[in-house]
């Protein structure tokens, strides 16, 4: 006879005593940590091997994770790699002595890792610091990118929002500005990236920037986070050289922007008009993850898109 306290265990669960483990399938996101050039490197994984792969790239100072509810809808057809940067989420955060804090190098261990993987042939969606990534990867291997999702990833002068220009003086001078990084690393701008412009602030789970920020505030970040910000100067720098690519290979492209991103501000996403006629632009009534209280939409439109391509 069960025991008692066994049968009571049962009951609690909802499930047989005797249950065995819930089977994965093909939308089951699974996660994984590997070495690439020295540095442990986390990701998200989940859809079917063999369909066409999704690279999810994410943004500050976020991870994979912000992807968490998007990948089970798209995982239903297709197969779906989610990194987390060095220094972010769950990936290894060297120190600066050892790793070289530049979007160049993240671009290069983010190429790494699929190069390990094998994986080859892939559409990048790119979100905030996952643009200046993909486009360093797409610029560099050109023949692997099938296609291009964009959800508040700037290429464009005219989609910087205000705060670019006290950033600027932070490029100038980073010593003569540390106020510029206090402010950008800081709790209220941290909840506000994800907050500010919104009309149903009821949909955002605060667990998200309270999360964030307490890893913003681990030792070593400000400095790492500070190296990064002042590199963010060489992907304005290569704005005209990312539109010429576009205008070269002309990717098929599906822009889904949040529009009242006060950081990178709808014009940046209706801007790829003029290099990619054929793109599909949609701009939704949300913030700069917009994902926060678009995910349905962004899933069906991606969905769609994705659909009438030849991948």
């Amino acid at each position: 006879m069960k025991s008692l306290s066994l049968i009571a265990a049962s009951m609690l669960l909802g499930t047989s005593a005797h249950a065995t483990p819930l089977p994965s399938t093909s939308t089951t996101t699974t996660y994984h940590r590997v070495t690439v050039d020295g540095v442990g490197i986390f990701y998200r994984e989940a859809g079917p091997k063999n369909a066409p792969t999704i690279v999810l790239l994410h943004g500050f100072p976020s991870s994979s994770r912000q992807f968490d509810a998007l990948i089970p809808l798209l995982a239903t057809r297709f197969h779906l790699i989610a990194p987390d940067y060095p220094s972010f989420g769950q990936s290894d955060t060297p120190a600066p002595s050892a790793y070289t804090y530049t979007f160049d190098h993240l671009a290069e261990t983010t190429n790494d890792l699929l190069e390990q993987l094998g994986v080859d042939r892939y559409t990048l969606y790119m979100h905030d610091y996952g643009g200046p990534v993909g486009f360093r990867i797409m610029l560099a291997h050109p023949q692997r990118v099938q296609a291009l999702i964009i959800s508040n990833a700037n290429a464009y002068q005219e989609g910087l929002g205000k705060k670019w220009s006290v950033i600027a003086h932070y490029w100038d001078n980073p010593k003569a500005h540390p106020e510029v990084l206090d402010a950008f690393i800081s709790f209220e701008a941290t909840e506000k990236r994800h907050t500010l412009g919104t009309a149903h602030p009821e949909r955002y789970n605060p667990d998200t920037w309270t999360d964030e920020y307490a890893h913003l505030s681990r030792p070593g970040q400000r400095e790492i986070q500070g190296e990064l910000l002042y590199d963010y100067r060489t992907n304005v720098a290569a704005y005209p050289a990312w539109q010429a690519w576009l205008r070269q290979h002309k990717p098929p492209t599906l822009v889904v922007w949040g529009k009242n991103d006060p950081s990178f501000i709808a014009a940046g996403g209706e801007a790829f008009k003029r290099d990619l006629p054929d793109a599909e632009i949609h701009l939704l009534d949300a913030g700069h993850f917009p994902w926060d209280e678009k995910n349905d939409e962004i899933a069906a439109l991606v969905l769609d898109f994705m659909s009438r391509q030849r991948l």
